[in-house]
């Protein structure tokens, strides 16, 4: 028996361990389940978990398979997203490399949050600028840029923080597009991002995730979403080299016209909630700032 799974730590231990809580980090799940072949493997960067082939491989079927019943684990999805992201990341980090914006972001290393950036500030902008239609967007969509995992299993830090890039960025590729977060948008979004990116992950979801449509907003997904994804996603600059952070000013119909993002599919969007003030999002970056 490999010495990392002892009986005690059985496939079965593994299943009842992602299942059990969604309360606890995934890392500590899967350093409880396997503890290290090797103690000399030290992690890489700051909350880094190393794993062999086999731990890489069981937890990327575990998550998998979890996923299938329970597709809204935040955990899981970004597991699923590290261990089969395979050469796809230094793929994109070369995408990255052969662009002046892609540079900059790798030597910067830039992180999309409230911690970051002043929302407030982003929410005065002109409404036809990026920066206002991506807090108008989270405001409807009712999301936070704080929700984004942290990586844990990629173990180069360059590729990591890539990782990292994509999964911060993903709002704003919903953003500039114009899609909301509902399960057809959220699949024909993955869809994109795999023409656009290649992840494996995101091609998983566009391959897998109607399954929990409706008939008729499965058919709308076949017939006019994901091949507006293909598309679009095929022919647009690749959306990992957009340093977003420098163009919040940028006028968003131009910045669409830029990066090659054709109009999606008519989307009925929910209801708008409450607009957030701007004494609300300037309190929220205070207390950002402070903790």
């Amino acid at each position: 028996m490999l010495p990392f799974l002892k009986p005690s730590h059985s496939t079965a231990s593994f299943g009842r361990a992602v299942i059990a809580s969604s309360t606890r980090p995934l890392a500590v799940h899967v350093s409880v389940i396997y503890p290290r072949r090797n103690a000399s493997t030290k992690p890489s960067y700051e909350g880094h978990t190393p794993l062999n082939w086999f731990e890489n491989a069981f937890l990327a079927v575990g998550s998998g398979i979890v996923l299938l019943t329970n597709p809204n684990r935040a955990d899981l999805v970004a597991a699923l997203g590290e261990t089969t992201a395979g050469p796809a990341l230094p793929r994109l980090r070369d995408r990255m490399l052969e662009s002046a914006e892609g540079r900059r972001i790798l030597k910067a290393r830039p992180r999309i949050n409230t911690h970051t950036i002043d929302m407030a500030a982003l929410k005065a902008l002109p409404e036809n600028t990026l920066g206002r239609t991506y807090v108008s967007w989270l405001e409807r969509c009712n999301v936070t840029p704080d929700s984004r995992e942290p990586v844990h299993y990629i173990d180069d830090p360059e590729l990591a923080y890539v990782m990292q890039r994509y999964r911060e960025c993903h709002d704003l590729y919903h953003a500039s597009i114009g899609l909301p977060v509902d399960g057809l948008s959220e699949i024909a979004v993955k869809a994109f991002e795999f023409a656009n990116l290649g992840l494996p992950m995101t091609g998983l979801a566009a391959a897998l995730g109607h399954l929990r449509l409706s008939s008729a907003r499965r058919e709308r997904y076949f017939k006019e979403y994901l091949p507006w994804a293909l598309r679009c996603g095929g022919s647009a600059r690749s959306l990992i080299t957009v340093y977003w952070e420098k163009r919040w000013e940028q006028d968003i119909g131009e910045l669409r016209d830029e990066l090659g993002l054709l109009e999606p599919p008519p989307t009925k969007w929910r209801t708008p909630r409450k607009p957030v003030t701007n004494e609300e999002l300037t309190k929220a970056s205070e207390v950002a700032t402070q903790a």
